[in-house]
């Protein structure tokens, strides 16, 4: 338990739920509720402890919030939470996904992990220091962002081009996603996201030659795209260690009495349990197809065909990325980069990383802290391109049997209180330790 006079973990799970019952769905498109009453709440939270913020909108109803707190002691920190969520069909919940229902010792609803959990610890944090009088040495700048779940453009994005001067002094950022446990025969081991995958959402088209579908027609689009995408789709991509892996799979090669290798890392990787899903895919690129569109009815050869696939590469291996997958298409599709962000890594050393591990430690003093890989994408592309170096640290300590990370974007989503209380804690610690 913390040492201190206030409890920074008094309001987590309240904010949580509130938060949680605002509904900022983000579709992906121009519809949806956007994300301004949730800022404006958050608002109201900080100027209740006389933490002035300001509000910008890139679009109607897209809203991020900064303010600025803290002391004068080196240079800001940088603290981002997003405000937006994915969708959630009600009717595939146990609740409503907008309820922020507290039962059976956890919070339900989207966001509770994705990510109104890290907003709710830090906010809790802040009130309670600001009441108390207790102001970290280190100026920080909170930020709560938009659209991250569509890519950031109209959120973290917006702000980087638009607004550069309220966060070019900063250095450091911290967000999502990592702090959070998992269990390695019988140690609990807390992942500190140091690094990202790349990210290249391409569009494949093929082109053929149009005509009725009771003729031969060697020149078919949908055939030629059909290969293509399952060579792309069943395509092993070697295994690939990133200096962040191979701090992480070290630690657990340790436990496991071996030692870490590429031959060996997929074997390591399983020792993570359910978190396996996540880790087994950032040591190796990945490309899966989600989308197929072809044709208007079923006696008609189209004359094109399209595919969409989610390409994720590793940080330094972008260039193999791209040139194994021109060959895996051939040279008859088209590929077209409807997204593409790049990969981020950066040592898990200095301050920061030193403080992050202690606040951990404090509170879970038999734990193993390590860096990660992590393998989708987050606002912190946009800070690293500002020049910032980026970790993921939403500290949750984790029941062994929670499959934490099938609940990123899923059914039931879901957190425990007592985490949230641990993570409000040990976030507390890591401010007072900047």
């Amino acid at each position: 338990m913390t040492d201190l006079a206030y409890d920074p973990a008094a309001e987590v799970v309240s904010i949580c739920s509130d938060l949680i019952r605002i509904d900022t769905t983000n579709y992906g498109d121009e519809t949806g509720p956007g994300e301004r009453k949730a800022a404006e709440h958050v608002a109201t939270l900080l100027d209740e402890v006389g933490i002035a913020s300001e509000v910008f909108e890139s679009e109607h109803g897209r809203t991020s919030l900064i303010a600025r707190w803290g002391g004068t002691d080196g240079e800001p920190v940088l603290l981002h939470g997003h405000l937006d969520v994915v969708p959630a069909n009600a009717a595939d919940w146990r609740v409503d996904p907008f309820s922020g229902e507290v039962a059976g010792g956890l919070v339900w609803g989207r966001g509770a992990v994705d990510m109104k959990d890290f907003d709710a610890m830090l906010l809790s944090s802040v009130r309670a220091r600001a009441r108390a009088g207790v102001v970290p040495d280190r100026p920080l700048v909170l930020c709560f962002t938009a659209d991250e779940e569509a890519g950031g453009a109209k959120g973290a994005g917006y702000l980087a081009r638009e607004h550069r001067e309220l966060l070019d002094d900063c250095t450091v950022a911290v967000g999502e996603v990592g702090g959070f446990s998992t269990t390695v025969r019988g140690r609990r081991v807390y992942l500190i996201e140091a690094a990202e995958k790349g990210m290249a959402w391409m569009r494949l088209t093929a082109r053929g030659t149009a005509g009725h579908g009771s003729m031969r027609h060697p020149d078919n689009a949908v055939t030629r795209l059909s290969t293509a995408v399952a060579r792309i789709g069943q395509h092993q991509w070697p295994v690939r260690l990133t200096p962040t892996m191979e701090v992480l799979l070290a630690a657990v090669a340790e436990l496991a009495g071996t030692t870490a290798t590429p031959e060996n890392a997929e074997a390591l990787v399983e020792e993570f349990g359910a978190a396996s899903r996540m880790l087994g895919a950032v040591i190796r690129n990945t490309t899966n197809p989600t989308m197929l569109e072809a044709g208007y009815k079923v006696n008609v050869v189209p004359g094109d065909a399209t595919a969409r696939v989610d390409g994720r590469f590793l940080p330094g291996y972008e260039d193999e990325f791209w040139d194994t997958l021109a060959e895996l298409a051939g040279p008859d599709i088209e590929i077209t980069k409807d997204a593409h962000m790049r990969g981020l890594e950066n040592p898990y050393d200095g301050p920061v990383a030193a403080a992050m591990t202690a606040s951990l430690l404090a509170e879970d003093p038999d734990a193993i802290v390590a860096p990660y890989l992590m393998s989708g994408g987050t606002d912190a592309k946009y800070w690293a391109d500002l020049g910032m170096t980026c970790f993921g640290f939403t500290p949750l300590r984790l029941p062994e049997d929670l499959d934490f990370t099938g609940l990123f974007h899923g059914v039931d989503e879901r957190v425990p209180v007592d985490s949230l209380e641990f993570g409000a804690r040990v976030f507390d610690r890591f401010l007072g330790s900047l």
